[in-house]
């Protein structure tokens, strides 16, 4: 399935029907073949495996990425605020995801109809969605994901502290050792003199 997501968490574009295991860049040179277009001098926000294409705006490759990175370390250069602020752009695409299943359990649930009609649930399940977010734009369902979200980031943030006091000590240690084997060498030169 590859979406396009609007900042009001509506869909705005759908194409289900590919299987997961498709890779990024085919199913959206498949959706480039169907007509779809992105507006002049606008860019869509996508994952790195897209490559750059005019109109798509990849995150930079083996640069950090994810919020928790970023927690105790500051970026430290150009690609990684890029990267910084492009994850917390998309994060509306996750939230949107998190709506839109918890909305609709049919969609987590095994499947048990035939692949197309399972194609076609997707779909009437994200016009649906559009449809209530303009009736309820804030309603009990997104305040639920968002409360989750925030909690999932704030145990992220926690593993991440906990991460750096971690790294922290192992860099006590090494220094420590390090101190030690400069001792020993110091004596070990001493005595062979």
């Amino acid at each position: 399935m590859l979406v396009a997501v609007g900042f009001d968490m509506k869909f705005t574009y759908v194409l289900a029907g590919w299987e997961g295991s498709a890779h990024d860049s085919k199913v959206l040179q498949d959706v480039l073949k169907r007509g779809f277009k992105v507006p002049n001098g606008k860019y869509y926000l996508v994952d790195a495996e897209y490559g750059d294409r005019k109109g798509f705006m990849p995150s930079y490759r083996h640069t950090r990425y994810h919020l928790k990175e970023f927690t105790n370390n500051p970026p430290e250069n150009e690609r990684e605020l890029f990267n910084l602020r492009h994850y917390s752009l998309r994060m509306v695409v996750e939230r949107t995801f998190g709506v839109l299943k918890k909305r609709f359990c049919v969609l987590d649930a095994e499947p048990f109809w035939p692949y197309e009609t399972q194609v076609d649930v997707v779909l009437a399940c994200c016009v649906l969605h559009n449809y209530l977010r303009g009736v309820d734009l804030n309603g009990p369902i997104t305040r639920e994901v968002e409360v989750e979200m925030t909690s999932q980031d704030l145990q992220h943030m926690g593993e991440a502290h906990t991460r750096g006091k971690q790294r922290e000590e192992n860099q006590q240690v090494q220094r420590k050792r390090m101190a030690i084997a400069t001792a020993m060498w110091t004596v070990y030169k001493k005595a062979r003199i």
